[in-house]
């Protein structure tokens, strides 16, 4: 394992610095002067050469570039330009509730998985499947954030079983933080749940076109006892693998979902970040979904290969 992360460590250094120039260019490309925003529209063009050259601003984008990553190496993540607080404090104070938010979604994310591509993968009858397909693609083209407004309507709205707006944190109260997560979470999880479905149908659909399927049947053993024991025993990694791909997908999710239930996360505090062209806080917030997208990727193989002794590290996919 250890010789597995070594080798992986220069492709994970070149992602990021590919990541982090993007992270710093983006800001940078939209329209606006961040300047004028602390300054005010009343202010002189003395008064906002001023702010640029205490921010610096001013300096070339290559200089302004090598701050920033100098700081990062000795962990300083910078200052919030409008808050006038470290970067790390902001997203301190929003990061619990993100990752509550994330890691119940990835729960949700692996029960969807498991039940459509289970079902999926279980139907031989070609209209059952079709059904099965269709409802997974559905789920997949919809955007989460009409999901998001759907859920509020029927469960918010017209029947008043959960709540739609807020937070509560779990460590505060399980029983009203869980409460305040199931529609956000549920809204998250839907379209990457059908993408991890598919991914396990199809390679349970494939593997029931192995010899050793017929064999069995053919010795008479229960076709639910082959579904469970050897169809979905072999499938199963391709579930762990789409859950590893999708973990980033939940945190880029989230932003949206954030704003929709008006929770108070690291989504909500990027999208703060791009209505007021806070450079320092959005860069670390790209940075960091990158960084964790990547970590999640490399600890989907080294899962895999205990699930699956066929797989060996540095040899999957």
């Amino acid at each position: 394992m250890m010789r597995y992360l070594v080798g992986r460590l220069p492709s994970l250094v070149l992602v990021l610095v590919a990541s982090s120039i993007v992270a710093f260019a983006l800001p940078r490309l939209a329209p606006g002067d961040v300047a004028v925003s602390i300054a005010g529209t009343d202010a002189t063009q003395p008064q906002i050469d001023a702010i640029r050259k205490q921010l610096g601003l001013n300096h070339a984008l290559t200089t302004q570039y090598w701050d920033w990553i100098s700081g990062l190496f000795h962990g300083d993540l910078g200052e919030s330009y409008l808050l006038h607080r470290s970067v790390a404090s902001l997203m301190g104070d929003r990061l619990e509730s993100t990752l509550e938010l994330a890691l119940v979604a990835l729960v949700m994310v692996m029960v969807i998985g498991l039940v459509l591509g289970i079902a999926g993968g279980s139907r031989r009858g070609r209209w059952a499947r079709a059904v099965l397909d269709m409802f997974s693609s559905l789920l997949i083209a919809i955007p989460s954030f009409l999901f998001a407004l759907a859920l509020i309507l029927v469960f918010g709205v017209f029947q008043r079983w959960l709540p739609v707006s807020g937070e509560v944190g779990l460590f505060e109260d399980p029983w009203i933080g869980i409460q305040y997560l199931l529609l956000p979470a549920f809204a998250l999880a839907l379209a990457p749940g059908a993408v991890v479905g598919r991914m396990l149908q199809t390679e349970m659909l494939k593997m029931r076109g192995e010899d050793f399927v017929d064999l069995a049947l053919a010795k008479g053993v229960a076709p639910r006892r082959i579904t469970r024991r050897h169809v979905l025993r072999n499938s199963v990694g391709s579930a762990v693998v789409g859950v590893g791909l999708q973990a980033g997908n939940l945190l880029a999710g989230a932003v949206v979902i954030e704003a929709v239930f008006s929770r108070n996360g690291l989504g909500q505090l990027a999208v703060s970040s791009v209505e007021t062209r806070d450079f320092t806080v959005l860069q670390v917030i790209i940075l960091g979904v990158v960084l964790v997208a990547a970590l999640c990727q490399i600890l989907t193989e080294i899962v895999l290969t205990a699930i699956d002794p066929r797989v060996r590290l540095g040899e999957s996919a």
